[in-house]
């Protein structure tokens, strides 16, 4: 059935006051999973047993605070439907008035099942004889649930457990004690929701917002808020208030900088007469198999609601490809003794770094499925570009491998490799790239593969003798970056095995990579603990400990076909694109503005770094297969966005900046005051990986397209 038909069925009968449960979100996210009920008592929603459990406030449906003290919006007044309207396309209107001496607020709701969701649009309008000062106001609807699990788009998963044990308070935290409370601004939001998921009742519940700045807000820039508070034991709020602030038990604070909270002044509202505010937004109720799935829907939902396809006016794929070409040969540097890219600028000391931060390794495998087009765009011969492939990979190989896996860093000034320097990400990363750069390189007569596939094979031994140990016991999703170059390795040693030997020294590589990737499944899959440790400058949540299972997962389903490995793929999918913003954030005067920066493509970096990267760019190629994958049209076409749209804030030398200031965050600069840190943007730390994640997304989406005949 298609989604136009859909809609006109909606359309039909909602015009009952109940609306029917139906299937299954992964059936169709445009049929709600709900029963909605809108009364003089107030707006409840019932899942498929009839109970209700999502519902406006018992004191009354709407409520309004007039007064500010201790940093929090004090004097709440509720007020309950006086009366109710239903219209002929099955909308429900609720209207009531709250009484003030000398004057009163009129209030109206409208509620319609649109699409799967139930949309609100409320209203209200100040009738006095003078201005009202310090309003807060609010959309509040109670969840029921003994101790649910939290989720804020790129701010809170469950609670955020590893973040808190390892940063001390430096990101949100949440543990469904009575009295505490997580709001942020709206525009902190990538996907602008709320949502709770019951584990023992089976069911989760969202609070979707149209993000939007306050009017006569006592804070310059002063926008609504989004997040969750817990009001007694098993009760909980999903609520929008215009302006109040604060987290970890702190009120009128906000995540202002990576150490922790910063002072936010008092944000609330001066209603003069006459004054008219709107503020929509969507609910949804749905039963949930799987523990910590919940938010699988939340995401697709966020990313369909608001539909941030267009690259119109981003610049194109292969203009951002031959940028980031030209860029990457700025970095080449090479002795007598070495050749590869280095991390740095120019004026900083030289370093060849596998990984993470450096993707020395990453070029080497980009530039060979890239290297006709790429010599199209610059006029390069394609020998030179793959003698780059050659040479620095070929210099790479030499890295010492232990049983302790292999440094990471070389040293041109020195002329060694920093033996004490080594970690997971950065290893599991650098394995990869030289696994796809075999792969690529077997099929080009004029690039030797031996040195790398020797290294390939000692740096993949130390990894499945890790893995396979009786005692291996990582500490965070980081060694999740192992996945997928153990089972791309033996697809590759399997093929090429000559005897018995061969054949079962690739067994073991596969044998490590289901174990791997079945021990993080079970480990992170039901959200108890959430991705995480996955890049490192911050141990929490993150969306690269998220990226680490998903393109391990992926890798494993395309090797080995299991259904299971797609499952977990799209879970872990679903987490990394929670951090992709969906909508574009309006920004004040400064440097994003300067260029009318456009936010939707790109993703915010942890829950503790809150700025956005171009990192969305590297799993964007992984999205589009995932999509192929499952017949998620939306993955499909967002992917695209994320490559192009990151490509905004290139300069004429091909660079780009890391740190793009959305909210009330800064890493960089004088961060002295909260008001003056949303809408900068430092481009002071030109790190290489800002370059390589192109080009290596880029040469992933040259694979997957040979696969279904697109070309991007």
């Amino acid at each position: 059935m298609n989604r136009n038909l859909r809609c006109l069925l909606s359309l039909l009968f909602s015009t009952l006051l109940f609306i029917p449960l139906s299937g299954a979100w992964g059936e169709s996210l445009w049929e709600s999973q709900f029963s909605w009920q809108a009364d003089r008592q107030g707006v409840v929603l019932k899942d498929g047993g009839g109970t209700v459990r999502l519902a406006s406030p018992e004191e009354g449906l709407w409520a309004i605070a007039l007064g500010f003290e201790q940093k929090a919006p004090t004097d709440w007044r509720f007020a309950r439907p006086e009366s109710v309207e239903r219209l002929p396309n099955g909308s429900v209107v609720l209207s009531g008035t709250l009484a003030l001496d000398g004057g009163k607020i009129l209030l109206r709701d409208i509620y319609t099942e649109e699409n799967g969701l139930l949309r609100g649009v409320r209203r209200f309008e100040y009738q006095g004889d003078k201005p009202l000062e310090h309003v807060t106001l609010s959309v509040r609807f109670v969840y029921h649930a003994a101790d649910p699990q939290t989720f804020l788009p790129g701010i809170l998963y469950n609670g955020n457990p590893s973040g808190e044990k390892m940063t001390k308070g430096r990101v949100p935290a949440y543990h469904n004690r009575p009295g505490e409370f997580a709001f942020f601004e709206d525009h902190r939001f990538p996907i602008p929701a709320a949502s709770f998921e019951d584990p023992a009742e089976h069911n989760a519940a969202a609070l979707y917002t149209l993000p939007s700045p306050a009017r006569r807000g006592s804070v310059a820039d002063q926008w609504w808020s989004l997040g969750l508070q817990t009001t007694g034991e098993g009760t909980h709020e999903l609520d929008i208030f215009s302006g109040y602030v604060g987290f970890n038990d702190l009120k009128s604070v906000v995540k202002g900088i990576q150490r922790g909270p910063m002072d936010y002044p008092e944000a609330t509202l001066r209603l003069v007469p006459g004054e008219v505010i709107e503020k929509t937004f969507w609910l949804d109720l749905w039963p949930v198999e799987e523990r910590g799935t919940g938010l699988e829907k939340v995401v697709r939902r966020g990313i369909e609601l608001f539909e941030p396809y267009s690259s119109d006016g981003f610049p194109s794929f292969d203009s951002i490809l031959l940028s980031k070409f030209r860029f990457a040969v700025t970095r080449w540097i090479e002795g007598d003794t070495y050749a590869g890219f280095n991390m740095y600028p120019a004026f900083m000391d030289p370093k060849i770094v596998f990984g993470w931060c450096g993707q020395a390794d990453s070029c080497g495998f980009s530039f060979l499925p890239l290297a006709d087009r790429l010599s199209r765009l610059s006029g390069i011969p394609t020998a030179a570009i793959y003698d780059y492939a050659q040479r620095s990979l070929d210099h790479l190989s030499t890295a010492p491998v232990d049983q302790n896996g292999f440094p990471v860093i070389y040293d041109p000034a020195g002329d060694r490799w920093e033996t004490d320097s080594r970690d997971p990400v950065s290893m599991g990363q650098g394995m990869y790239n030289f696994a796809k750069a075999v792969a690529a390189g077997r099929k080009i007569p004029e690039i030797d593969t031996s040195k790398w596939e020797d290294f390939l094979k000692k740096s993949v031994t130390f990894a499945a003798n890790r893995v396979l140990a009786d005692d291996w016991s990582p500490v965070s999703t980081a060694e999740g970056f192992f996945i997928a170059p153990l089972i791309l390795a033996y697809q590759l040693f399997d093929a090429s095995a000559e005897n018995d030997q061969q054949r079962a020294e690739a067994d073991r590589f596969r044998a490590a990579a289901i174990k791997a990737a079945d021990y993080y499944a079970a480990r992170h899959k039901s959200m108890d603990e959430p991705y995480w440790g996955g890049t490192l400058d911050a141990s929490c949540e993150d969306k690269e400990g998220a990226w680490a299972a998903f393109q391990g997962f992926l890798t494993m389903y395309e090797v080995t076909g299991q259904q299971k490995y797609l499952d977990d793929a799209l879970h872990a999918g679903a987490v990394c694109l929670s951090y992709l913003v969906v909508w574009d954030i309006p920004l004040p005067p400064g440097r994003l503005s300067d260029h009318a920066f456009k936010s939707r493509g790109w993703t915010v970096v942890s829950v503790q770094n809150q700025h956005l990267d171009v990192y969305g760019v590297l799993f964007a190629p992984e999205i589009k297969r995932l999509g192929e994958l499952t017949g998620i049209d939306s993955f499909k076409e967002i992917s695209q966005v994320m490559f192009r749209s990151c490509g905004q804030l290139i300069d004429e030398f091909g660079s780009q900046g890391e740190q793009i200031q959305q909210t009330n965050f800064a890493q960089a600069g004088d961060m002295s005051d909260v008001l003056k840190l949303r809408g900068g943007y430092n481009e002071s730390w030109t790190v290489f990986w800002i370059t390589a994640h192109f080009l290596n997304a880029a040469a992933r989406f040259a694979e997957y397209d040979a696969m279904d005949g697109t070309n991007p």
